[in-house]
């Protein structure tokens, strides 16, 4: 009777689903992003039953609006014809998670509301290109600049070129999403995120000099991530 009992309670401890500290990472796309709009991490630890209290940094590449990638009639590489500038996002991020239906062991989804805010960073480096007028005998990379003919760009410069000139520009952003946890097991984390982001900063972010420019960014995302948690 002894051994039944403890096996009893011992597959209850197994299949229970508490836990009280997870770990997540994910890959990013908005609708101020690219193809990979970027990186999320996120530590949580619960508060309550139902509250998890977030400590979470987004790594972000955030495009203008009017970003279109072009193909130049000399090489076929492709630039982004008036763009000047790059803009990073780093998001630092404190907030809540709730958990509004919570997942049965081993199967089924766990839903959270998602809310955090916090300081960005803005990172913004100069966005340089290959530029060479019909004259020219070599070509010369430069920061784009406005006057420049769409014809006399060879293509975009070297990857991370002019990343030490960048400058900072602090602000702030605001995050509101619903998460999707669907992991089959207790010590996994599975599942995706989907919400509105808000990026203010404290002045105009130029990426395109001769188009509006913007010192706020409102994002449509969904994230993909995984993890761990005990």
């Amino acid at each position: 009777m002894a051994v039944v009992l403890a096996v009893a309670a011992n597959a209850q401890t197994q299949d229970s689903y508490t836990y009280s500290k997870e770990f997540t990472w994910g890959i990013n796309k908005n609708t101020s992003g690219g193809l990979i709009g970027g990186l999320v991490f996120k530590k949580a630890r619960k508060r309550s039953e139902r509250v998890l209290e977030t400590f979470g940094l987004e790594i972000m590449n955030v495009k203008h609006p009017q970003e279109v990638r072009t193909n130049s009639i000399q090489t076929g590489n492709f630039f982004i014809f008036g763009k000047s500038n790059y803009l990073y996002a780093l998001r630092f991020q404190y907030g809540r998670d709730l958990i509004l239906f919570k997942k049965a062991p081993q199967q089924g989804v766990e839903i959270k509301a998602v809310f955090a805010a916090g300081p960005t960073l803005g990172i913004v480096a100069p966005y340089y290109v290959e530029y060479a007028r019909s004259n020219d005998l070599v070509s010369n990379s430069v920061q784009y600049h406005p006057g420049m003919a769409a014809e006399d760009i060879l293509g975009t410069g070297r990857l991370f070129q002019g990343i030490g000139e960048s400058k900072i520009v602090p602000g702030g952003n605001l995050k509101a999403a619903i998460n999707f946890e669907l992991g089959t097991t207790k010590s996994q984390v599975t599942g995706f995120e989907a919400g509105f982001l808000l990026d203010a900063y404290t002045k105009t972010i130029e990426l395109m000099p001769e188009s509006k420019n913007y010192s706020v960014f409102p994002t449509l995302f969904i994230t993909l991530f995984y993890g761990s948690r005990k």
